[in-house]
């Protein structure tokens, strides 16, 4: 180790950024999280990922602009539609 370090250029962050990802903080509704983590154990993969994944679907599908309440029932329509299958 050196003795000193200079950390006049350093900036706060991931040690190893991620490519095409962004690191967010939101809020959803406890059941709906319940339900995605559920869902992704069955399916062996992440519950951040399915829910990528339906919010892709979703604004393939339409135009209307994406807030909270239009993810939200986004994901309440992905878990109909699991249920389903």
């Amino acid at each position: 180790m050196k003795k000193e370090y200079n950390f006049e250029n350093a900036k706060r962050g991931q040690v190893l950024p991620t490519k095409g990802k962004t690191r967010v903080t939101m809020y959803l509704d406890t059941d709906i999280i319940e339900h995605f983590r559920g869902r992704a154990e069955k399916a062996g993969y992440g519950y951040q990922t399915m829910i990528n994944e339906a919010l892709r679907e979703y604004l393939a599908k339409s135009s209307k602009p994406l807030d909270e309440t239009v993810i939200r029932q986004v994901i309440r329509e992905e878990l109909e539609r699991i249920a389903h299958n």
